[in-house]
């Protein structure tokens, strides 16, 4: 497909489970506080596999340009525009609130009643070009290499669970799902000075995080998680991360009495029982964790900073013509993580 200065490639959900390589006019700026992005990559997750599912896993709209993880520079802006100059690195937080309704006002914009997202709802990343509010794009430093930048979406949803569970240096902490999510929580609580140990089904996975300085594993695959877990840490861990969705019942085998639990996976099809009775006896503390409030200034620092380097962690980087090359090695697992870059 040829681009001309009026038109780009683009990633459009098409219909339900397809998703196609359409020729789209390059968006304008209407509305005086938008910008339009020159976007210099984006991200492929899990929640795009769930959209593409058949049935979906999680509703999009179709016709939409898909990606929510991406980065880019202002090209042009409304004039109601202040804070952003033409030429700058930002980093897009792509779920957008009203600011309205009773969720926004109790200072829960990541619960807000009338939620949209770019690249799920709206048109998103997965294209040359990407209109979004001003108050949606973070600056970000260009000295951030692409490979480590393009993580900040989803590491600042990371960022929340790590910030409510409080895990203290010398602490242990187990993170069970060793896939993008569970990798960031494992370097983060790694770079805290927390003993990380990660739980999966995957040797491939594990042995990424291995390269990436998380020497305690688990594999699931050839002993039960909890023999595992108890085999380095006796008493169980402290704090217990469940980045899959649906392992709170192992998670109360592993955490030691007095300990913290974060639910961060989600799997809406999961209803595992609930052993109140262990959390109650064992005084264990669950958080809920979902998005984020305010975390994607944190999650750029922490980039900006070199606190970790999620590159280590990249499986691939692929141009937007090879998106569906890119899809198959997420499905088939033996990806960790793949980006498409513009």
């Amino acid at each position: 497909m040829i681009q001309t200065d009026t038109t780009m490639l683009a990633a459009v959900l098409a219909r339900e489970g397809v998703l196609e390589l359409q020729q789209r006019p390059v968006p304008t700026v209407t509305r005086p506080t938008d910008v339009l992005l020159d976007v210099e990559g984006c991200g492929i997750c899990g929640t795009d596999l769930h959209i593409l599912a058949s049935p979906p896993g999680h509703p999009a709209t179709h016709g939409s340009i898909l990606g929510h993880e991406f980065i880019g520079r202002v090209a042009a802006a409304g004039d109601a525009v202040h804070t952003l100059r033409a030429g700058q690195r930002v980093a897009v937080a792509p779920n957008i609130s009203c600011g309205l309704c009773a969720a926004c006002k109790s200072g829960r914009p990541n619960h807000c009643a009338d939620f949209t997202t770019l690249g799920i709802f709206t048109d998103g990343g997965l294209a040359r070009c990407c209109v979004a509010p001003e108050r949606a794009c973070h600056p970000m430093a260009d000295h951030v290499p692409f490979e480590d930048a393009i993580w900040v979406e989803v590491l600042s949803c990371v960022v929340n669970s790590v910030d409510t569970v409080k895990a203290l240096p010398g602490e242990t902490v187990l993170v069970i799902g060793g896939g993008p999510t569970g990798a960031l929580h494992a370097l983060l609580f790694a770079a805290a000075g927390a003993r990380v140990i990660v739980a999966d089904m995957a040797a491939a996975r594990l042995d990424v995080l291995k390269a990436a300085g998380i020497e305690d594993t688990v594999d699931a695959s050839r002993q039960p998680l909890a023999d595992g877990v108890r085999a380095l840490v006796p008493e169980g861990a402290d704090v217990v991360v469940d980045c899959v969705g649906n392992q709170l019942d192992a998670a109360l085998d592993v955490v030691r009495t007095g300990g913290r639990v974060s639910l961060f996976g989600m799997n809406a099809h999961a209803r595992p029982a609930v052993r109140q009775n262990t959390i109650t006896r064992n005084e264990l503390t669950i958080y809920g964790s979902y998005v984020g409030v305010n975390t994607f200034p944190r999650a750029i620092a922490i980039l900006e900073r070199g606190v970790i380097r999620p590159s280590a962690l990249l499986s691939g980087v692929m141009p937007l013509e090879r998106i569906h090359d890119a899809l198959d090695l997420l499905r088939s697992g033996s990806a960790m993580k793949v980006v498409i870059r513009h």
